[in-house]
């Protein structure tokens, strides 16, 4: 192969990048939008939200919002609401219980987009990133949001047991 062979194979392959590399850099200047609370209620609205110890779910129906976990053995569930606004903020208002007693708490998380990349941090002062890539990934946080209700039923099973352990405490 010729050293013009190359050199126009190589001028090729650059300017086939050239189109894409600029869109990215297009794309880096652009200043991240707030998603609006349609938005977010389309990606979280009757969804479980999976994490490594349980999850959260996001019922349609009043907004309601159910948790549970079992972290190292300690489990706890929450009932509350779930709200969303247009600035990007998902908020959970919920109270926790275990069998140490209950607390309410407010966990919110903010989501900007930049063209169709999500990202999402937690409010007020997370390190962003990556919600949701433009080409979905198998590692994006997206992907634990499934339609299957998976915390509802612990969630009450842990509530008829702490209940049952208070009415036994109390000699009832």
């Amino acid at each position: 192969m010729s050293i013009g062979s190359r050199l126009y194979g190589a001028t090729l392959a650059l300017s086939l990048c050239l189109p894409v590399a600029a869109h990215a850099i297009e794309a880096a200047k652009k200043p991240p939008t707030p998603l609006s609370a349609y938005e977010l209620y389309r990606i979280y609205g009757d969804k479980t939200w999976t994490w490594g110890t349980g999850g959260g779910r996001f019922f349609d129906e009043g907004r309601r919002f159910v948790a549970w976990t079992n972290d190292k053995g300690k489990q706890s569930f929450a009932e509350g609401k779930w709200v969303v606004d247009d600035l990007g903020q998902l908020c959970m208002r919920a109270t926790w219980t275990n069998a140490e007693g209950a607390a309410r708490a407010s966990t919110c998380f903010g989501h900007r987009k930049i063209g169709n990349t999500i990202y999402q941090r937690r409010q007020p002062d997370g390190n962003w990133y990556v919600f949701r890539h433009s080409s979905l990934r198998q590692d994006d946080e997206f992907r634990k949001l499934v339609s299957t209700d998976t915390v509802s039923a612990k969630a009450y099973e842990l509530k008829q047991l702490l209940l049952n352990q208070e009415i036994a405490r109390k000699g009832g």
